[in-house]
Parts: structure tokens; C-alpha cells; sequence
């Protein structure tokens, strides 16, 4: 007889091992929907860090994905975030909540900095209050290769004991062969009470992940979890065809339609490169008539929004205001506006935290006998706050007038700017990462003036830092 094995796809957890830049908010919907139609049976998202925009995009999914089971890990060091993340979950056709929890000695100490009794009742405690919630919990074992065998089975015991009803191990480290990966998952599944489902997640760091993932198939797993980009772990493509092949002699199958697996991974793979690419590729293969969506600086409000729905955005009324608001300024300095340039508008200036500060004005002088200063004037609630900078180019000046009216001092971390169509009127989209209090934050501006886009960005990364603050 015949086992089902649950596919499962890391790709929005994994997303900066890519390309080294996450996927929009929009890549992350269109993903959701062709593993969906594939016949993936879970689709993980990383768990509730920046608040509302991470619970938007919960819940965008929720509302996007119609077969597959929908995973969001819950902070373990939080009780808080259960709440949190069943609220954007709550809406999804099969929710699943994570409780994801480190089981070797040295990730225990030192990213939970906890002793293995205390990570014990944590891992009670909270798989207890997601099962109280939501219908399926999958406790999730990180660096269970390096776990002591004693304490793995205790926590295992823990996790089912309070409502568990997958449990995963994850092979972190990597340095498995897949017949001791094989050996491994044999154990787990022997402690295993019967009916609980046994995930893996295998590490590619010594490109066995394929062959360990297939040996845990005939040791017992139920689950394995895969990307269709990338080789950080095993691979969806090569997963499914080899099991596929090879379905008598490992007694399972998925439920991955097989027939669309090429194509299906194939448009995926430009959605993931996209972001690196300075092509069109973020609108290629979406079945997109580009010329179609063109727009003037005579096209009302629902024209617009129109296109940004064919576009596969889905946007509130604050939102659709912001969009429409920066459409119009920029489109009344040229003659049309590509589907393309709306793109990277809704990219800018939707799904965006509140905004602290505003641009009230700036004004810039640069020239070849003359250092380049910036005087700018940003709104901060019902007041005006203005500096006068000098820096090394128009673009240092109106960063460090930033700077000096926030009162603090970023390092830039990393500054792109690039064209988002083509031709002489053709857009600036700028990508900045500043990096403050040992964490990263990236911020986004659109605009035809090279300064205005890279001023936008990098407000828009400061004004996360403030919303991060406001909300702790």
C-alpha cells in the first residue's frame, strides 16, 4: 500500500538564500498560488516579525491559497505571538502553526539561552496554547543531528503530549550521509506515538539533501520539505521525479501533479531572479499583456487600480490612496506609465508600515565648483523638522539631512539604484539597507529624480526602525 507524502515548500522562510534580497509582497502571493495549483501540500511563510505588514501578508495568503495547507511558525520565546499569528492565520482553508525549537546543547544555550529543562516546558506550553487554536501544530526539532538522543525523545514526547500532531526534524548542520540520515529518522519515527506525522528538512551543505530526503521516505517520513530555486535544501523538482520513479520501491507518492512540475518550477525561477535582474523579468511569464496596461496622466482612479489588480495585487483603501497619489505626481511629468513602473509604485508605497516621518520639501544644489548640499523638510506629526547638510554628492547630502533631523547616525549598509523601464523619462527605483542597533533595515523609492528616489528609500527604511520602536 501506498503512502502520501506531504511536499512542503520553504521558499518564503528561505527567501534571501535566492537571490540575497527577499521576494515583494507580490512575488510571495504569485508563488502561493502556482505551488497551490501545483499541488504542493504545505506552503511555509516565516513567522510575524514586523507586525502589520507581516500580518497582511498572512493573511493575503490565507486568502490566495485554496488546497494547500498554510504554515506559520509562532516566537518561541513569546506567548504573545500564538494570538498574534492565529489572528492573520485564522482565515486560511487548512492553517497550520509552527513551534519551532532548537534541540542541541549549543543552540539551545545560545540562541534560546535557556537549559534543556526550561526549553522542555517552553515547548509544552506553546505547542499546548497553538493546538487550543488551531487544528494542526507541527512542532519542528532544529539541529536534531547534533540533539542528545535522550533529551530529542523527551522533547518530542513533550511536543505530542500537548497537542503535536507533526513532528519534524531538521538536519541543520548538514553533515548527514543519507544512511545516517536514514538511521536517524528510523529512531524518531520508533519514539513516534501512531497517527503523528513525521516531517524532515535536510541541509544541502553537502549536496546530499536529495538523497537524504529520499532515504527518509523509506525510513518512515511523511513529510519532506522542499524549494523549487535555489540549493540550500532539497529540491522540489528532483524530489518529486525521483520518488515519481521510484514510488514501488519507497511505497509512496505525492500529490504533486508531475506533468506541470518543469514549466511550474520554471516560472518561479523568474519570480526569485526578478529581484536581482535590472530586465523586465518581474512581469515576464505572468501572462501579462505589458503594452495593454500602459497609462497617462489622464487615466482616472479606477483605471489605475484596475491595472494594479491584473497586476496580482490585492490593495486596502490606504494603500490604493498611496498608489494613486505617486501615479499621478509621476505621471504628470511624462507621457505614459508602464505596467512595469506601476509595478515598482505598489512595491514602494504599499504594504508600508505608517509612515514617522514625511517629505515635506527638499531642495538640492550639486554641481562640478560647488559641494553638493541638501535643505529638507520632513513632517513629523503636526510639526516641521528641517536641516541644511553638506556631503560627498547630492545623494550623501540628502542622506545625512536625514540623519541629522532623526538625531542619529546609519551606516549604510548597501545603496542600488536602477531603471525601471527604459528611455530617457524612465523611472529610478532605489533599494537602500541601513543598519542600526546590530539589526538591517531596506527601504524603497521610486520617482524620474535620481536624489527624490534614493531620499524616498531611505526614509522608508528609517521610518521601519521607528515603527519597530513605537511598537516594542
Amino acid at each position: 500500500m501506498e503512502r502520501r507524502i506531504y511536499v512542503g515548500d520553504v521558499t518564503m522562510k528561505q527567501a534571501r538564500g535566492l537571490s540575497g534580497e527577499s521576494l515583494s509582497f507580490r512575488q510571495k502571493i504569485e508563488l502561493a498560488k502556482l505551488l497551490d495549483k501545483l499541488g504542493v501540500s504545505v506552503i511555509e511563510s516565516a513567522p510575524l516579525r514586523n507586525g502589520k505588514s507581516d500580518s497582511l501578508l498572512v493573511k493575503s495568503l490565507a486568502s490566495a491559497i485554496k488546497d494547500s495547507v498554510l504554515a506559520v511558525p509562532v516566537e518561541i520565546m513569546d506567548p504573545a505571538s500564538v494570538q498574534v499569528t492565529w489572528n492573520a492565520l485564522c482565515g486560511a482553508a487548512h492553517p497550520r502553526m509552527q513551534v519551532c525549537v532548537p534541540v542541541s546543547t549549543v543552540q539551545m544555550e545560545y540562541l534560546c539561552h535557556r537549559k534543556p529543562a526550561d526549553i522542555l516546558g517552553l515547548i509544552s506550553s506553546q505547542v499546548s496554547a497553538c493546538a487550543a487554536l488551531c487544528p494542526e501544530v507541527e512542532f519542528v526539532a532544529e539541529d536534531f543531528g547534533r540533539s542528545d538522543p535522550a533529551f530529542l525523545a523527551d522533547a518530542v514526547a513533550a511536543a505530542t503530549g500537548a497537542g503535536a500532531g507533526i513532528v519534524t526534524v531538521c538536519d541543520a548542520a548538514g553533515n548527514l550521509l543519507p544512511d545516517e540520515f536514514h538511521a536517524s529518522v528510523a529512531e524518531v519515527r520508533r519514539i513516534l506515538p501512531e497517527g503523528v506525522r513525521l516531517g524532515v528538512y535536510c541541509s544541502n551543505l553537502m549536496f546530499q539533501a536529495d538523497s537524504c530526503a529520499i532515504a527518509a521516505v523509506r525510513a518512515g517520513a511523511d513529510e519532506v520539505k522542499t524549494m523549487p530555486y535555489g540549493n540550500i535544501t532539497v529540491s522540489l523538482k528532483r524530489f518529486v521525479k525521483i520518488l515519481d520513479a521510484k514510488s514501488d520501491l519507497c511505497r509512496a507518492r505525492s500529490s504533486v501533479r508531475v506533468i506541470d512540475l518543469d514549466r511550474t518550477v520554471e516560472r518561479i525561477k523568474v519570480l526569485c531572479e526578478a529581484r536581482s535582474s535590472k530586465s523586465s523579468k518581474p512581469l515576464e511569464g505572468l501572462d501579462i499583456d505589458r503594452e495593454a496596461l500602459t497609462l497617462t496622466q489622464h487615466d482616472d482612479r479606477d483605471a489605475v487600480l484596475k491595472v494594479v489588480s491584473k497586476l496580482g495585487y490585492d490593495l486596502g483603501e490606504e494603500d490604493a490612496n498611496r498608489v494613486y497619489e505617486t501615479f499621478v505626481r509621476i505621471a504628470s511629468k511624462s507621457e505614459s506609465v508602464e505596467a512595469k513602473e506601476l509595478d515598482a509604485i505598489v512595491a514602494s508605497v504599499a504594504y508600508q508600515v505608517p509612515p514617522t516621518y514625511r517629505i515635506e520639501s527638499y531642495v538640492i544644489n550639486s554641481g562640478n565648483i560647488i559641494s553638493a548640499t541638501c535643505h529638507l523638510r520632513l513632517r513629523k506629526g503636526d510639526g516641521i523638522l528641517e536641516s541644511v547638510c553638506v556631503g560627498d554628492g547630492p545623494v550623501d547630502a540628502a542622506f545625512q539631512a536625514v540623519d541629522k533631523v532623526v538625531g542619529r547616525q546609519y551606516e549604510l549598509d548597501d545603496f542600488q539604484i536602477r531603471s525601471v523601464a527604459e528611455g530617457r523619462e524612465a523611472m529610478g527605483e532605489a533599494v537602500v539597507r541601513l543598519r542600526y542597533g546590530g539589526k538591517v533595515y531596506s527601504g524603497r523609492g521610486v520617482s524620474r529624480d535620481i536624489v527624490g528616489s534614493s531620499l524616498m528609500a531611505y526614509l522608508n527604511a528609517v521610518n521601519k526602525m521607528a515603527y519597530e520602536e513605537d511598537e516594542a
